[in-house]
């Protein structure tokens, strides 16, 4: 879903990455103008990436034929048949105990029907309309959701986080109960990243994802989000699209059972009016919530709304392919970008209602061919690759959540890996920035990369809007592996920054998430091949090496990773 060239208008991206905060010090890009030679060939550096293959990958996936590349849809089938085929041709063994492919089991849940949010208990009743006051649906495969005189309990920012010392639910027995959460995370107003959740810089903790996951662990029956444009860097218009249609999940076994019922957004004047019938300011609660120690805030009212569910089951397939490891087979590295893409869309001026993803993300997916063939050029690693085309990233990463949660190869002997997500057909780039900053030992792998291709280390743009948890890389991050996301700048050698943003702006106008964005034999690929030109490097690296990569520590990824590896027979316990 995310190109690898920041945009310079990046509202659009926050905006379509819901369905699904200063930045660390580090070097400065190259002055204006400044000539870098190509890279010297190091033993590091990658075979000759094969452009053709690229073009002709990325010509063929996003050709009209496959119909956007729409999952679980009758075209998928030859989708896969072609994306087996490259697999095979570049080298690779099938990946799952003998097989191609990965089942991935989906579920659809439109909800309809909506009753308004009723508040009781304060002065007066409350009551308030759905779409433009509040939105809500629920994880559970149910028929029919219905909060019923739910207490509501203010929890602040709804965190829990341990190696912090901060439970915003500390004391309070949520069964039963709805939470009403704030965006974002305690400090998101410091300009710098200062601060026990990064300051600016968002943190996972600062995600509605989180805030949904953690309410379900902490029994809540429900749990409401306050809507605030700046910390949630959307406006409401973006909540109210992005919830008020189907809405995807990959199945459980126990149908979410062990979810919220029901999970919602207010809109902040209706957060306040309910304050406000408890007695309560939102502002003051607010700043309240910003400082350690905090206590959940029982409000005395109760909470009443529902809406009833239409649902339907399918699957889809992850590709899966492997080049054993010559030392230790047993220990993994991954490569990941998503196949999928919207399918047939809303149709351009010209009738053209088939949204091709070239560049999001045929791109992706012939770069993790063209590596792979690299790969086997260069003969066996000492680690074993794995190479997945993931399914379902556009509607909310299912694919690799499914796949991180359901693991061919156990996580605990996955080292780490690199995620492609659309690569932008551009001029060289004089530098590249870490996606979510310095938060692991995967940072010096990088910068050691960067060295070997000449390029500089720039700061993440935008780092606020907590790009690291919106592509599939962040499925197995949250699992514990460490794994690289990169963005190229738009500082490119062919009229500098404002050349590339103006590449990028246009895109962003004219193609992302729409029938234009199609194949042309006039793209420049220079910027592509470097993006695998360090792709490759960062892969080969963690693939040739012995050592296991580790978020820094206090990272809110540490301690799965350590847990995880404290409980691991062989593979990062060594």
């Amino acid at each position: 879903m995310r190109y690898r060239f920041p945009p310079h208008a990046m509202t659009l991206l926050a905006a379509l990455a819901l369905t699904a905060c200063a930045s660390a010090s580090q070097p400065d890009a190259l002055p204006k103008g400044t000539a870098l030679p190509p890279p010297e060939s190091t033993a590091s550096a990658a075979p000759d990436i094969s452009v053709d293959l690229m073009k002709q990958m990325t010509q063929r996936l996003s050709a009209d034929d496959f119909e956007g590349r729409a999952p679980s849809t009758a075209v998928e089938p030859k989708v896969l048949d072609y994306i087996v085929a490259q697999f095979k041709a570049a080298g690779l063994q099938p990946g799952n105990h003998g097989e191609w492919l990965q089942t991935v089991p989906t579920v659809e849940i439109t909800g309809g029907g909506y009753t308004p949010l009723t508040v009781a208990g304060g002065a007066k009743p409350l009551s308030f309309g759905f779409g433009d006051q509040y939105v809500a649906a629920s994880y559970r495969v149910a028929p029919q959701t219905r909060i019923k005189d739910s207490e509501l309990v203010f929890v602040g920012y709804g965190i829990d986080a341990p190696e912090l010392g901060w439970n915003d639910y500390a004391g309070v027995d949520m069964h039963g109960k709805t939470a009403v959460i704030l965006v974002n995370d305690p400090d998101y107003a410091n300009e710098t990243q200062e601060g026990p959740f990064k300051g600016r810089r968002m943190t996972y903790y600062g995600r509605w994802t989180y805030k949904f996951e953690e309410a379900a662990r902490q029994g809540a029956t429900a749990a409401l989000i306050v809507h605030d444009t700046f910390p949630a860097a959307y406006g409401w218009n973006v909540v109210n699209s992005s919830w008020t249609g189907a809405q995807y999940y990959v199945q459980k076994a126990n149908d979410g059972m062990d979810q919220t019922a029901a999970n919602g957004w207010v809109q902040k004047p209706v957060a306040e009016a309910i304050l406000a019938a408890a007695g309560k300011d939102l502002a003051a609660l607010t700043a309240a919530a910003k400082q350690k120690g905090f206590k959940p805030v029982p409000l005395g009212l109760k909470a009443s709304f529902g809406f009833d569910n239409a649902i339907r089951k399918s699957a889809s397939h992850n590709v899966v392919g492997v080049l054993p490891g010559k030392i230790r087979p047993d220990e993994y590295v991954l490569y990941s970008a998503h196949w999928d893409h919207l399918g047939r869309c809303t149709p351009d001026a010209t009738g053209d209602d088939i949204c091709n993803g070239a560049v999001d993300n045929a791109t992706g997916v012939a770069a993790l061919t063209a590596i792979a063939k690299a790969e086997t050029q260069a003969g066996p690693a000492e680690r074993s690759q794995v190479f997945i085309a993931l399914t379902l990233e556009e509607s909310g990463l299912l694919g690799s959540e499914y796949y991180a949660a359901n693991p061919i190869y156990p996580l605990d002997h996955t080292v780490g890996g690199v995620n492609m997500d659309a690569l932008l057909p551009a001029a060289r780039s004089r530098s590249y920035a870490m996606t979510g900053g310095d938060k692991s030992d995967l940072t010096a792998i990088f910068r050691e990369a960067l060295a070997g291709e000449g390029l500089a280390e720039v700061p993440e743009e935008h780092s606020e809007r907590g790009h690291y948890y919106r592509s599939d890389h962040f499925s197995m991050a949250k699992r514990g592996v460490p794994m690289f996301d990169i963005s190229r700048s738009t500082d490119v050698f062919e009229g500098g920054k404002e050349a590339g943003e103006k590449i990028a702006q246009d895109y962003t106008d004219n193609r992302y998430h729409a029938p234009s964005d199609e194949y042309s034999e006039s793209w420049n690929w220079d910027g592509i091949v470097e993006d695998v030109n360090l792709y490759y490097r960062l892969g080969r690296a963690l693939a040739d090496s012995d050592a296991w990569p580790n978020w820094h520590e206090g990272d809110e990824f540490r301690a799965i990773r350590d847990k995880s590896c404290a409980a691991a027979s062989g593979g990062c316990h060594k």
